[in-house]
């Protein structure tokens, strides 16, 4: 009998590279209201936190929060309607998901991305295999991770215990998330951080390809 039967994934930079069009969303609001755009390195730096956080830490230094407040509306249309452009699963996940799906594995997103964004990708690549898909939703009194709520929801929704998961994802933000929920990370390093500071974070397994997670699981 396996230790585990349920997977908790993060979505961005780990089911799916979507850092271009973030970095082309985030770009298109600056420019349009005549601020300096942004590198996608820089953008790789600070995704993971949400819509808000990502505008926010793009704007210039010092900015006020009702700037923020004002564009956050535009900035989430616009992504919303260009979320899929150059978004893509990683190589190697549907294969992962398929078969741990295959082998009666329960598998759930949580994610900071806007709700609606997160189920319109989960219904477009992984919904044969993905039950649960969450995103950002505090306007209903869920907090975002590192917050356990999502991940906590994710499990009620897919009649699973925090002994029965693991929690899959690629920042210091998932590693949080984890922790909070009191779950094992799995750290992966083809997202949006680099190894080295993986390392630093402690996850219960690192892993570099997506088929490693059969090892971890099965």
């Amino acid at each position: 009998m396996k230790k585990y039967d349920t997977v908790i994934f993060d979505l961005d930079g780990t089911l799916m590279d979507t850092l271009e069009d973030l970095a082309e969303a985030v770009n298109e609001i600056l420019s349009r209201n005549g601020y300096p755009v942004r590198t996608i390195r820089e953008v790789r730096r600070i995704v993971g936190n949400g819509l808000r956080q990502t505008l926010t830490l793009c704007l210039p230094e010092g900015t006020k929060q009702e700037v923020v407040d004002r564009l956050l509306p535009e900035f989430a249309s616009y992504y919303q309607e260009h979320c899929q452009i150059k978004t893509k699963p990683y190589d190697g996940i549907e294969d992962t998901l398929r078969e741990l799906s295959a082998r009666g594995f329960k598998l759930a997103i949580v994610s900071n991305k806007r709700d609606e964004a997160v189920k319109t990708l989960n219904r477009e690549y992984f919904a044969e295999y993905v039950r649960v898909a969450i995103g950002e939703n505090e306007s209903a009194g869920i907090r975002k991770k590192p917050a356990p709520d999502t991940v906590y929801q994710a499990l009620r929704e897919l009649g699973s215990s925090r002994e029965q998961a693991v929690y899959v994802g690629d920042s210091e933000v998932d590693r949080m998330t984890a922790e909070n929920a009191g779950l094992p990370c799995v750290s992966v390093d083809w997202g949006f951080r680099d190894r080295e500071e993986l390392e630093k974070l402690k996850p219960a397994w690192l892993i570099s390809r997506p088929e490693e997670l059969l090892k971890i699981l099965c």
